[in-house]
């Protein structure tokens, strides 16, 4: 199989979607990949390195989507991707279809095969290759919240861990998931006073064994997350439904309890965010204000550091590469439910059931359409 790579156009986006390592696995395997220019560039991932792993480099994205039978990426399809898509073509991404109709619309009327990193799961009910850009996002809410709390970004000028004599700050992490726990375990370390809600009592208390009681978990009633809300100094959200939309979990009212120069980041912006007030940012201009409360709502976190999330990423999403381009990608999905999950577009049709809710269109089953038995 031709595997096409293209580089990437999002806003300060330096990922990258194969490594030049994982380029020579592929050759290894029989297969041809063809690289756009200076796609891993920024990264160190040199044209010259791609040539030494068997790669050909195309001059322009239209070369790539023209020629391959699969797309690799990182992010969603821009809208001049989209429309070099074709009927047949695998493209394999993350997509976040659920908040963006264009996009969405554009890979139907395209008649692409749209299989999406973020709903492949795996035996243990988990999400395998979105969980390592949700660490990473995870850990970089930390840093960016540190940032933006001081006085000179405009934050209220608080040290999260404080010094001798003077009280932390105060995080609160909306969601136990992998990005909640990762923002946890960088908020202990800093020395903040942290509290996790979730809704799942049987999380909570996984993350109560997990911190030893370094951190507070609670249950999400009203009452307490006013409270929580308005003694915060950084709140993270970090909702997840996996293919849907995010719920609205910290609305404009709440946003109101809180003191000014806190920050609101919302991780959960690539799904429509779980904040009311939240719109999605970029690295280039990543806040704004309202209602004096910073809101930081990027929707590509680990592009900031895509070095360690190229690589981390690849390590996930390779084994299905190789899967898609050895059976042929309707083989590979009939031989692998997880594979199947990660299917949210076939050949026109929505075949994952929380887009399809979100966005109008009807559902139709992957099974039913490759006539898995």
């Amino acid at each position: 199989m031709l595997i096409g790579v293209p580089k990437e156009i999002k806003n300060h986006e330096y990922r990258v979607g194969l490594t030049p390592g994982s380029v020579r696995e592929l050759k290894a395997h029989g297969h041809n990949v063809l690289v756009q220019t200076n796609a891993g560039s920024m990264i160190g991932f040199s044209d010259d390195l791609y040539r030494q792993s068997g790669a050909e480099i195309a001059a322009t994205a239209k070369e790539v989507f023209d020629r391959a039978e699969m797309i690799v990426k990182v992010k969603e399809p821009q809208r001049q991707e989209y429309q070099m898509l074709r009927s047949g073509q695998i493209l394999f991404t993350y997509l976040h279809l659920a908040p963006d109709p264009e996009q969405t619309k554009g890979i139907i009327d395209s008649g692409a095969i749209a299989i999406a990193y973020e709903t492949v799961t795996d035996d243990q009910g988990g999400l395998p290759l979105l969980a390592p850009m949700s660490e990473v996002a995870g850990r970089m809410s930390i840093q960016a919240g540190v940032y933006h709390l001081q006085k000179t970004h405009g934050g209220s000028g608080i040290l999260l861990g404080g010094v001798t004599g003077v009280q932390p700050g105060r995080v609160v992490i909306i969601g136990g998931g992998v990005v909640g726990t990762n923002a946890a375990r960088m908020a202990v370390g800093l020395g903040a006073k942290v509290t996790v809600v979730d809704k799942n009592v049987r999380r909570l208390k996984e993350i109560d064994e997990t911190f030893h009681s370094r951190i507070q978990t609670a249950f999400p009633t009203i009452t307490v997350m006013e409270e929580l809300i308005g003694k915060a100094d950084l709140v993270i959200g970090a909702v997840l439904v996996a293919g849907g939309q995010a719920p609205k979990i910290l609305t404009r009212q709440m946003l109101s309890l809180m003191k000014p120069g806190s920050v609101v980041l919302d991780v959960a912006i690539d799904q429509g965010g779980c904040f009311e007030t939240s719109k999605p940012t970029s690295h280039e201009e990543p806040i704004y204000v309202v209602d004096d409360i910073i809101h930081y709502c990027v929707t590509n976190m680990p592009g900031a550091v895509p070095k360690t999330s190229t690589k981390a990423l690849n390590n996930v999403t390779l084994p299905h590469i190789l899967n898609i381009a050895g059976y042929g990608v309707d083989e590979a999905l009939k031989r692998d439910q997880h594979l199947r999950n990660g299917l949210n577009i076939y050949r026109g049709e929505v075949t994952h059931e929380s887009v399809a809710n979100d966005l109008g269109y009807s559902y139709h089953s992957s099974g039913k359409l490759l006539n898995v038995g």
